[in-house]
């Protein structure tokens, strides 16, 4: 009996306590359901917030796009009286903002409202709104970029929202945006809206190194904004590239804009990438580099030149100076004088086929896969073979399209020994990322590069000499083709390159419709040789090379000029508070001094301080910071 009761009250207590708990368990649950509806309808506003977007730049550190503090100002448009009333206050605080614009829209949403974006706002305008009420303010990042127009077309732009729009901002957009924290504004039992952050993601994203030199890109933009203003041209482009890593040192076009200050801005494109154009007698070096591969011709074979003028079909072939009444020239002399008429029988016994399987190892034709939005393939011809006239045409680069970027790494095989070698925009730093692939054999590329050279030593390139150093390029003056379909107008280039030195680079400028003056050496071949004279003379190892060639010692100077503020003298710590990296290291290094270096942007810290005496044992400390602007 008192067994049966025993076992009685245990099923009974096991049975209510089942009950209690499956009860409290279900009514937890649902508690926890109706919290997280009540949680999703009571949500006001959603916003993605990202990560500080990361930084691009050069391949020596120096930042090309940082970030800045702005910010966002918006409204509930909860008390409309007292918005009103805020409203006005915040027109004395922040001047530039369309008060009674806001005010007409509030009216008409009665809801989330934004007031102004991207706001630059010192510390004592961020602290007077923070009291109002009504008016909410939200810290953003934004982009900046430190040196304007330099770079712009390359790097391109972000949109409102922080979203790459362009260029490489464009390209790299995920990897520079990073992944967002989520924030919401719930309202509480009073409905007034309560911010909840998903997560704290104080920290910058992926930042990215570009293979552009700074340096080598701002005398490229100088130099080609020189040029155009001189010849009164449309536009110009030019880029530099390293041989064998295939590395873009500068690329530029001008004239180009601010991306601080796209709105309206004109001229975003980075047309030496994706605007296709006929590359005139810079294409001769393809044509002859063809025959001598095929051994077609060699260097002294002989083409009679008909005296300027071959008919070819019902047409006619002249030379570009019909003052050239050329008879026999040697293949050599074909590339040195740019004889229309010489390159022409030699492609005719190359023949169209043979021709264009050398253009397809080139590359022509087809995209480099350079890491640049918009890369144009140029135009081509698809048909097996072509007439007389058509190959007559091609072979000096008429009646077919390239781009800048394609016709800088073909001349970057003939300077680099046979290989054509991916173009990259981003910095080589590990010697497995280089791409390429012998196209032709090392023998021709010496042959061409003989060739160029004597084009620029008494041939049609002699504008193109750097004093001290041998320079093997090629002259342009093409016809500029135009929309109408046929030509108005010259597109002048020269391409180039020094001959026997380490770390070797190929330069290519061209002059878009200059009206004073067209051909490609009096034009285009001083731009480069401007550019190729700034980054040999600027390097120690290139001036160390120069001195033996020739008896001539009398080389150009560059000097360095300091503001008179900035004293340099040995043994005293100098003062380099505000100097970019290249500036600080330069001055550091003609003293001589040890120093160690953190953070991007400026000089913002340093120590030992600015006149203090140091020994050869003494390192400098120096910090950067990206600048703030107001």
């Amino acid at each position: 009996m008192i067994k049966n009761r025993v076992t009685f009250i245990f099923i009974l207590m096991t049975f209510l306590y089942t009950v209690v708990l499956g009860k409290a368990m279900y009514v937890q649950v649902i508690n926890r359901d109706k919290l997280i509806a009540y949680s999703e309808s009571q949500t006001v506003r959603t916003s993605k917030v990202y990560p500080k977007r990361g930084y691009i730049l050069d391949r020596n550190d120096n930042p090309l796009a940082i970030n800045i503090q702005q910010f966002n100002l918006f409204t509930f448009v909860k008390n409309e009286e007292l918005l009103v009333k805020e409203l006005y206050e915040l027109d004395e605080i922040v001047p530039q903002i369309k008060v009674k614009k806001i005010i007409a829209n509030s009216k008409k949403r009665k809801k989330f409202t934004w007031i102004a974006r991207n706001l630059d706002l010192k510390n004592e305008q961020v602290e007077k709104i923070k009291k109002f009420k009504t008016i909410r303010l939200e810290a953003k990042s934004s982009r900046f970029y430190p040196n304007h127009e330099l770079s712009a077309q390359l790097l391109g732009f972000v949109g409102i929202d922080n979203d790459g729009l362009a260029g490489l901002e464009y390209q790299f957009n995920d990897m520079l945006k990073g992944e967002p924290s989520i924030h919401k504004y719930l309202r509480d039992a009073k409905g007034r809206p309560i911010k909840f952050e998903s997560a704290d993601l104080d920290q910058r994203a992926e930042d990215i190194t570009l293979s552009i030199d700074k340096d080598i890109q701002s005398s490229v933009e100088e130099f080609l904004k020189e040029g155009v203003e001189k010849h009164q041209a449309k536009s110009a482009g030019a880029a530099v590239m390293d041989v064998k890593t295939g590395e873009i040192l500068a690329m530029a076009n001008y004239p180009s804009y601010d991306p601080n200050f796209v709105k309206g801005a004109k001229n975003k494109k980075l047309s030496f990438v994706t605007d296709p154009f006929e590359p005139g007698s810079v294409f001769k070096a393809l044509t002859i580099a063809s025959a001598i591969e095929n051994n077609i011709v060699r260097e002294d074979t002989s083409y009679y030149c008909e005296r300027g003028k071959f008919k070819v079909g019902n047409h006619y072939i002249n030379e570009s100076d019909s003052n050239h009444v050329y008879e026999w020239l040697t293949v050599s002399d074909i590339m040195k004088y740019s004889s229309n008429i010489g390159t022409t029988k030699i492609a005719f016994d190359l023949t169209y086929p043979t021709f264009n399987e050398t253009l397809k190892k080139f590359n022509i034709g087809q995209k480099t896969g350079i890491e640049i939005a918009g890369e144009s393939r140029g135009i081509t011809v698809s048909d097996e073979n072509v007439s007389p006239l058509k190959l007559s045409n091609i072979s000096f680069g008429q009646g077919i399209a390239t781009t800048g970027i394609q016709m800088l790494a073909s001349y970057a095989a003939f300077a680099n020994g046979g290989y054509y070698v991916k173009p990259t925009i981003l910095k080589i730093k590990d010697k497995k990322d280089i791409v390429s692939k012998k196209i032709i054999k090392k023998e021709t590329s010496r042959m061409i590069t003989r060739m160029l050279t004597a084009v620029v030593e008494d041939g049609t390139g002699t504008n193109a000499k750097v004093p001290r150093f041998k320079i093997a390029g090629k002259t342009s003056t093409a016809q500029r083709a135009d929309s109408k379909g046929g030509y108005s107008g010259y597109l002048s280039a020269f391409i180039g390159y020094p001959v026997d030195i380490p770390k070797n680079f190929v330069v290519f400028v061209y002059v878009d419709d200059p009206k004073k003056g067209y051909y490609g050496n009096t034009v285009a071949a001083p731009i480069f040789q401007k550019i190729v004279k700034k980054i040999l003379y600027k390097d120690k190892k290139y001036t160390r090379l120069a001195k033996t060639y020739g008896k001539d010692n009398n080389m150009d100077r560059i000097s360095v000029k300091y503001a008179s503020n900035r004293k340099i003298k040995k043994g005293i710590t100098p003062n380099l508070i505000g100097l970019d990296k290249t500036s600080a290291f330069k001055i550091l290094d003609s003293l001589d001094a040890k120093y160690k270096h953190n953070g991007f942007g400026v000089v913002n810290a340093q120590f030992p301080p600015a006149g203090t005496a140091i020994s050869k044992n003494t390192v400098i400390k120096i910090k950067f910071k990206a600048p703030s602007y107001e």
